[in-house]
């Protein structure tokens, strides 16, 4: 598997559990007070997240880090 699908399968994962959630990207992106375009490139893999911000993901979406870093 590449770096690049690396990242597009945890900005899926994201995705999934922001929907879960029932957050908007918007809404998802006041409660991180980041931009709504941010989260979009977070969504489609676009962006290298440090293990520090997939850590704060995952405690803004009550959530284990391990469900946002699921690979299969």
């Amino acid at each position: 598997m590449e770096k690049k699908d690396v990242y597009k399968k945890i900005g899926k994962n994201i995705q999934q559990e922001r929907k879960e959630q029932g957050y908007s990207q918007e809404s998802f992106a006041e409660l991180m007070n980041v931009s709504w375009s941010y989260v979009s490139k977070i969504e489609c893999g676009i962006l290298n997240l440090s293990i520090g911000k997939l850590y704060d993901i995952a405690d803004f979406l009550n959530t284990d880090l391990k469900n946002l870093l699921k690979l299969d």
